[in-house]
């Protein structure tokens, strides 16, 4: 591969360094690094895998710097004309990502930038570059992900916002000795769930699994106003379960005289055994269901999420025990950090 061969005054290379240095802008800063590097007699080649662009890029830059000096170092694309990328260009791809190629005629059900700068070209009529599309992406905040699967609730939409409203209206106009918690299970298998985490390039971390699952579960009670979380245990996910839960919920209560459940119609929420011992706790136990299929509207959910994230995620007990007890100790630290919270805002 051919030198280059350049000569900088040493005026002008103190110049470039100065504006090197001092420059926010990455690609001024690459541009200004190839004059210096051609200047010592680099080839074209060894220029673009240092600073890692192409070759056919080095020797625009060079080409430029050699007609129009330092101005040449400049962003050529400022006399292209207005930016493409405009704030409207910007609102209409927020939109677009949020939705699929499906809606717009493609077969395909996930985006690639080649297809959304299609799109959005029909759409707006301005034409960009992948790599453009690549950066328009980036100031939208937009990201690479997983989708979340969901189960679409059976009920209309105004059934499912009229159950919402009530059970949200309920919950605003608590009286002083009222309470409310929102309440779910959540299996612990002994088998890790995998789940992503940082790794060295080319390495692939591994998660040693028993082989032979094992499961216990929890039944939670997240406290609307404080965030505070109770909890029971058991191997089985049963009524028996769920009506250990009311019952620690009254006792540790006492002076509530009506603790309001807001949860899902999980079977084990609305069997016999439940009703009677919602029955036995004479009205001091009030059971608020919510429409089919959900999720979000259960907070509790997310602490489940924490408890997935932060303990059993590509976790590394061998035994059920062990597990179990960085569970509950992860449960404890969160309600102390809640109390002690609590305490400084007092």
């Amino acid at each position: 591969m051919a030198k280059m061969v350049f000569q900088l005054e040493r005026r002008v290379k103190i110049q470039i360094r100065e504006l090197r240095r001092k420059t926010r802008d990455k690609a001024m800063a690459m541009r200004c690094q190839i004059v210096l590097l051609a200047d010592k007699n680099r080839s074209r080649r060894l220029i673009a895998e240092v600073v890692g662009c192409s070759v056919s890029w080095v020797n625009r830059v060079i080409r430029r710097f050699r007609l129009f000096g330092t101005a040449g170092l400049e962003d050529g694309r400022e006399d292209n004309g207005p930016t493409k990328v405009d704030e409207l260009y910007l609102s209409i791809l927020y939109d677009t990502v949020d939705g699929s190629p499906l809606d717009h005629g493609y077969k395909r059900p996930t985006w690639t930038q080649e297809l959304l700068a299609k799109v959005m070209s029909r759409a707006t009529g301005v034409k960009v570059h992948r790599s453009t599309m690549s950066r328009a992406l980036s100031m939208i905040g937009a990201r690479h992900g997983r989708p979340k699967p969901t189960v679409g609730c059976p009920w209309s939409k105004a059934a499912k916002n009229r159950r919402l409203n009530k059970i949200r209206k309920r919950l605003e106009g608590l009286a002083e000795n009222e309470m409310a918690f929102y309440v779910d299970e959540v299996d612990i298998h002994l088998n890790p769930k995998i789940g992503p985490d940082w790794m060295n390039r080319g390495t692939q971390k591994q998660v040693l699994t028993p082989g032979q699952n094992c499961k216990r579960y929890l039944a939670g009670a997240l406290d609307a106003g404080t965030g505070r979380l109770t909890w029971v245990k058991s191997d089985r996910k049963n009524s028996l379960l769920f009506i250990a839960l009311l019952r620690k919920l009254a006792a540790c209560n006492p002076k509530a005289k009506v603790i309001h459940v807001v949860l899902d119609n999980f079977k084990i929420h609305d069997s016999k055994a439940a009703r009677a011992a919602v029955k036995e706790l004479n009205g001091r136990v009030a059971l608020h269901f919510l429409p089919p299929y959900c999720p979000d509207d259960n907070k509790i959910e997310r602490v489940w999420l924490d408890v997935h994230a932060n303990v059993t995620r590509n976790h590394r007990c061998a035994e059920m025990p062990e597990l179990m007890a960085n569970v509950e100790s992860y449960l404890r630290n969160r309600n102390d950090r809640i109390e002690r919270t609590v305490r400084r805002a007092a």
